[in-house]
């Protein structure tokens, strides 16, 4: 049964940072191409940041500069380091793992995990 267990959110002020992780279980977590997605209060999920099985990341425009994801095949962990966080941020932050194999979807959520940014 595929696991993922995300932790690291909190609360932080403005400007701060956090690093959240998600740990997988009961996948062959490098063939994964995995991501990191968050759900705002009212709004839809929308990605944040993905990495490839190769280790190739890409990240939202409202990402990129601030925030950086990266993957330990080993701990099959992945990782997302979040600098100067902005209240605009406060989320629930969710693991994802996704790939395509023989015409078959494999799409598998964590529970996720909240960041609230705020003074």
């Amino acid at each position: 049964q595929v696991q993922l267990v995300e932790s690291g959110g909190g609360l932080v002020q403005p400007g701060g940072s956090l690093r959240l992780s998600c740990v997988a279980s009961g996948m062959l977590f490098s063939t994964y191409d995995m991501g990191w997605y968050r759900q705002a209060p009212g709004k839809q999920r929308e990605p944040v940041a993905v990495i490839t099985s190769g280790g190739s990341a890409n990240y939202a425009d409202s990402a990129k500069g601030r925030f950086s994801m990266s993957r330990d095949n080993v701990e099959r962990t992945i990782y997302l380091q979040m600098n100067t966080l902005k209240p605009e941020d406060t989320a629930d932050y969710y693991c994802n793992a996704y790939k395509m194999q023989f015409g078959i979807r494999h799409d598998y959520w964590g529970r996720g995990t909240q960041v609230t940014v705020s003074s």
